[in-house]
């Protein structure tokens, strides 16, 4: 697998970003369609309305948040290989809204992504 990031999907757009997929449910406020520059946005991948709402950024929830959205992700094998193959041939980042840059979907997505199936 080549490499796998993650940004925050305001931070500019760079050469070396590769595939860039949004992997929130929801658009991010303030950012247009044109500066976001996606290859795509996933938002099955994404944790589900019920489990953002629940989770809401909470850092003291985040180790709990992380069980329960691996347990959704196992749901969605064919995102994940569809996701993994497109590794193998490119850079993918993984961008997201959430202000924490520590506590947030794309950091659980990018160690379940990176980890061998």
């Amino acid at each position: 697998m080549n490499k796998t990031q993650i940004k925050r999907i305001y931070d500019d757009p760079a050469q070396s970003d590769g595939y860039r997929i949004l992997v929130d449910r929801i658009w991010p406020r303030g950012i247009s369609k044109e500066r976001a520059m996606l290859d795509d946005w996933i938002k099955d991948i994404a944790p589900s309305n019920k489990l953002r709402k629940w989770f809401d950024h909470d850092p003291e929830k985040f180790e709990e948040f992380e069980k329960k959205y691996r347990i959704e992700l196992k749901e969605k094998e064919k995102e994940l290989k569809e996701l993994r193959e497109k590794a193998k041939e490119k850079t993918l980042s993984l961008l997201y809204g959430a202000k924490d840059t520590t506590h947030n979907q794309a950091i659980v997505l990018q160690k379940v992504l990176e980890e061998c199936h």
